[in-house]
């Protein structure tokens, strides 16, 4: 019998023909010649067409029970090859754990007493009762926008356990790690199956075993991962839960550019079961798809008729109304809101979305920046290790001394990150506890539950973080928030930037007054004239939307157009400038002729054109054609031989376009 085989490589799109004396069946992990070494693949069908006649290689041996496809794994991998154009057989490799011959024991989550699950509110009620009536043998799309603190996790709880009872499992997806422990501890209270944790602090051995125990578990059970979770195998689910669905933290960068929130989707719909998406701040693609729906549910008031606190725009400008800059970057307001917050018995937080003490350093006589020499970026400088560290490629050296252009002594450091606001205000304010929450400080999850536990006992006082600190956080005694370069996201070149400086702004805002006292918001800012900071002070829960809604509509971007980005990266700049210009004309030959309804935008240098000593073209494909848009990239694909020696990159939905 001959096979096609997705074989972990690129060559030929992994599509291979092998021959075995062995009948083999579909999904079936395999060992394979090629060339002169071996590779993992998966039987993807039986092959009896023109390669009948030729002299094939034989499939080596059957690899590892464990590691076999079902039909919906089939189905759900070939879907996500063919719509993110990426090799099947690399792309299984990539989702499936490493196989294991002696793996560790695999323990599961599960409370020795269940707490009793609190009765929903009047409106949680609603939206609970009309998600209910879906929970049926069919496919069904949901989204609960909710503001912050208005119990969104309430209701996920009580449609987890309606599935339960009914003996189905349930896929709870959360965008990062940092917001998995307090998750299972609460989910751990109140259900009273079996819990799994699946994220990167899992090591390999236990994800090999997970996959074996689901492969083998007909029980009701609750997952509880990050991105890659989606791909595990669970027996009999009755319904997927994507939190935060805007996050994006869900798209995947490297190797296949998949987003889990629409590959959540896509596995609902082929499995004929609902799925649940939930935030206070949607993506556009969401809100846009379900608004006019009986699908989308309102949440637009806080639970126990709590308030949402009050959001105040500072103007950072030099020397507005006598400002001083005494305690730079914090301006004199926000240092009397932490302070006052200090001296009753309060905690704080302050948001920033930069790492190290300073952005960057430049010599006081001639002008000179530190730049990466492997990135065309500057690089960071981190006072506590006394270095300046590249954070694309982590290229660090000790903090120079003199400059090496002209030999002054004189280094400016500008801009700021965590680590200088931290020392600011420990020197500001005698006695306060302040701690740092970013990847610099944790860097594991022990670290972080250690961290999140002190802050809960009020063993500090401030915390200063980075996006690990805007989500899904409750803290009973945080009535006060400070957020600081803003600025940097509204001003970044990308037609989501409005979009971005909303989600962050509503997600850290909402970590206020979460338990019935008012709660105090500062924005610092150099254009406090902007108009979004009007839809964020009046906490506006749909205006907003309509009115980016209305940009993208003339702008012709997503979601009222779909878009792909080609991404050209070489060593040599010369020759990666000569590929992407006739990769350039070669696509527009193809709009011209065949496919007239996709526009291409570029080749164009990426934002940062170097990396790692890599340089790296852009082109984007824009259409409000589907099926054009995706035949481009077919095309593209097939022909990628073409354009050798560069690599390409093909990113669908990109949400970021670099």
């Amino acid at each position: 019998m001959n096979y096609q085989v997705a074989c972990n490589t690129p060559f030929n799109k992994s599509l291979l023909t092998y021959q075995s004396d062995e009948r083999l069946e579909i999904g079936q992990s395999v060992t394979a010649p090629l060339g002169k070494r071996e590779v993992l693949g998966w039987v993807i069908k039986e092959d009896d067409g023109e390669a009948a006649s030729l002299n094939l290689k034989s499939i080596k041996n059957k690899f590892d029970e464990v590691m076999n496809l079902s039909e919906h794994e089939m189905k759900l991998y070939s879907w996500m090859s063919d719509y993110y154009h990426y090799p099947l057989g690399q792309l299984v490799n990539d989702a499936l754990p490493k196989s294991m011959k002696r793996p560790r024991p695999l323990e599961a989550m599960i409370s020795s007493k269940v707490e009793h699950l609190e009765e929903l509110t009047p409106d949680q009620e609603e939206v609970f009762e009309r998600i209910e009536k879906s929970l049926t043998d069919k496919f069904s799309k949901h989204l609960i926008h909710g503001v912050t603190g208005s119990g969104k996790t309430h209701i996920y709880l009580h449609l987890m356990k309606k599935v339960l009872k009914e003996g189905r499992s349930v896929l709870f997806l959360l965008p990062e790690i940092n917001l998995t422990p307090q998750f299972l501890d609460k989910f751990r209270s109140v259900l009273d199956q079996k819990i799994y944790a699946y994220s990167s602090e899992v090591g390999a051995s236990q994800k090999y075993q997970l996959r074996d125990t689901l492969k083998k578990n007909k029980d009701p059970i609750v997952i509880v991962g990050v991105r890659s979770s989606v791909f595990l195998p669970i027996e009999n689910i009755g319904l997927i839960i994507v939190d935060e669905e805007h996050d994006s933290s869900f798209k995947q960068d490297d190797r296949c550019a998949y987003n889990a929130r629409d590959v959540a989707i896509k596995r609902a719909s082929m499995l004929q079961i609902p799925v649940v998406l939930g935030s206070a701040t949607p993506s556009l693609e969401s809100y846009n798809s379900l608004i006019n729906t009986q699908l989308y549910y309102p949440l637009k008031k806080r639970v126990h008729g709590f308030n949402l606190p009050t959001i105040e725009i500072l103007d950072q400008r030099e020397n507005r109304d006598g400002e001083t800059i005494e305690h730079w970057p914090l301006t004199r307001k926000s240092m009397k809101a932490i302070e006052d917050a200090y001296k009753n018995g309060e905690q704080a937080l302050v948001f920033i979305n930069r790492l190290g003490f300073s952005s960057y350093l430049q010599c006081s006589s001639c002008g000179h920046q530190f730049q990466c020499p492997n990135c065309s970026t500057n690089m960071r400088y981190f006072k506590a290790r006394n270095e300046i560290s590249c954070q694309t490629c982590a290229t660090k050296t000790t903090m120079p001394s003199i400059c090496p252009e002209c030999s002054c002594i004189t280094l400016m450091q500008k801009g700021y990150g965590t680590e200088k606001v931290e020392q600011v205000l420990k020197e500001a304010i005698k006695g306060l506890r302040v701690e740092r929450f970013d990847r610099d400080e944790i860097k594991n999850l022990e670290q972080l539950k250690d961290s999140l536990d002190r802050f809960h006992r009020h063993e500090v006082d401030v915390l200063v973080g980075t996006q690990m600190l805007s989500k899904g956080h409750n803290f009973k005694k945080v009535n006060t928030v400070i957020v600081l370069g803003i600025d940097q996201q509204l001003n970044f070149p990308d037609f989501r930037a409005m979009e971005r400086a909303w989600q962050t702004l509503v997600q850290v805002s909402g970590r206020s007054g979460r338990f019935g006292q008012p709660g105090k918001v500062l924005v610092q800012t150099h254009s406090p004239e902007h108009p979004l900071f009007v839809h964020i002070t009046q906490h506006h829960f749909s205006e907003f939307y309509e009115e980016e809604l209305d940009l993208r509509q003339r702008a012709t971007c997503p979601p009222v157009a779909k878009m792909a980005v080609i991404y050209l990266t070489y060593k040599d700049k010369n020759i990666l400038i000569k590929k992407s210009l006739e990769l350039g004309q070669w696509l527009e030959g193809l709009k011209n002729h065949h496919y007239d309804k996709v526009d291409i935008l570029g080749p164009r240098p990426a934002i940062m054109e170097k990396r790692v000593n890599k340089f790296t073209w852009t082109i984007l494909l824009r259409s409000s054609d589907l099926m054009q848009l995706h035949a481009v990239l077919s095309m593209c694909q097939s022909n990628l031989d073409n354009f050798k020696p560069v690599q390409i990159k093909m990113d669908v939905d990109p949400q970021v376009i670099s």
